[in-house]
């Protein structure tokens, strides 16, 4: 009876004995976490605010293409100029939302406004903070990318609805340098990664076009104007939110039952929803059906796309998620009765 009595009062003292370890060990993990938080708070800030320059790879499966972006902050304005290095030339520049891309081969400038902001090395379009209820963060070990010492941050996500991704920032600037994007295996589907850059230091004009001469060229403004599509219902994973609903005019095609007119792609009228968890888009798009338009799928890297028909209109979502939260998001969509 004594030896029961004291191995009760020793179980009962254990949860006492072990409460100090816990939280111990939940500090640890908390004060990890907001490390990481910071570290990315300042990645998506220094590709924002920093003056850069540099080429960068983009590989996916056997396809690897080359670019060079150049980075210049003048004032409150943005100003980036991406120039194409492999296949057929072209450069885009960018006058914060505003987009020109010259095209020399067709002699054409296209005006645009940007549609999201999660482009390289830029690709965290959100706060930090908000990506931690739909991905664990995990540090990695220290590497270095094109000459520079980096630290490695791991996004695993909570759900398959999402991919996983490995970033390598800057230990001196914070600069993103190289991403990977990662399946349900943790194989990498796509990456990209700086080859050579200079941080800081960036003369302005190194931003201008390089095409000076586009008399003759012609000018396309692509015409996107804010609506509203409440009798359009859809609904997205957890976590992504509608950052954009836009009528827009696109390219069409024969195939699409639009006839080419003085040599060029006739334009639909499209009507576009853009959600974003921070990180990854899917897009929806709304258009009058067409004969001779077969539902399918299609995937390229880590961007899935499925087409098909709803009523008397068609539907394409496009995202760089996963399939099935492509077709999570088709299967939702429904067209309320006025």
């Amino acid at each position: 009876m004594r030896q029961t009595g004291r191995l009760l009062g020793v179980l009962c003292l254990l949860p006492a004995l072990l409460l100090p370890s816990a939280h111990a060990a939940e500090g640890e993990q908390a004060s990890a976490s907001s490390l990481l938080m910071a570290q990315l708070q300042k990645m998506q800030s220094s590709a924002q605010h920093l003056n850069y320059s540099g080429r960068f790879v983009y590989q996916q499966a056997a396809l690897i293409r080359s670019s060079r972006v150049t980075h210049v902050v003048v004032g409150k304005n943005e100003l980036e100029k991406l120039e194409l290095l492999d296949g057929k030339p072209a450069e885009f520049i960018r006058s914060n939302d505003e987009v020109a891309s010259y095209l020399p081969q067709s002699r054409t400038i296209r005006m645009e406004k940007r549609v999201t902001r999660d482009v390289f090395p830029a690709i965290v379009d959100v706060r930090p903070q908000d990506l931690g209820a739909q991905y664990h963060l995990r540090a990695g070990s220290d590497e270095r990318v094109a000459g520079r010492d980096c630290r490695v941050v791991m996004l695993e996500p909570r759900d398959k609805l999402r991919y996983g991704y490995r970033f390598w920032t800057d230990k001196a600037t914070g600069l993103l340098l190289r991403a990977q994007t990662l399946d349900g295996q943790g194989e990498v589907i796509e990456q990209i990664a700086f080859t050579q850059i200079e941080i800081g230091g960036i003369d302005r004009a190194r931003v201008n076009p390089t095409y000076k001469d586009t008399h003759g060229w012609h000018i396309e403004k692509a015409v996107m104007t804010p609506i509203d599509l409440p009798q359009w219902q859809v609904t997205p994973p957890p976590g992504f939110r509608k950052i954009q609903q836009v009528r827009r005019l696109m390219a069409g095609s024969a195939a699409d039952g639009a006839a080419p007119a003085q040599n060029r792609a006739a334009e639909r009228e499209v009507s576009q929803i853009v959600f974003s968890d921070g990180l990854a888009a899917i897009s929806v798009f709304i258009e009058p059906g067409s004969p001779g338009r077969e539902e399918g799928s299609a995937q390229q890297g880590a961007m899935h796309i499925l087409g098909r028909p709803q009523g008397d209109y068609w539907l394409t979502v496009v995202g760089e998620v996963p399939a099935a939260a492509i077709r999570q998001v088709a299967d939702s969509i429904e067209l309320k009765s006025k």
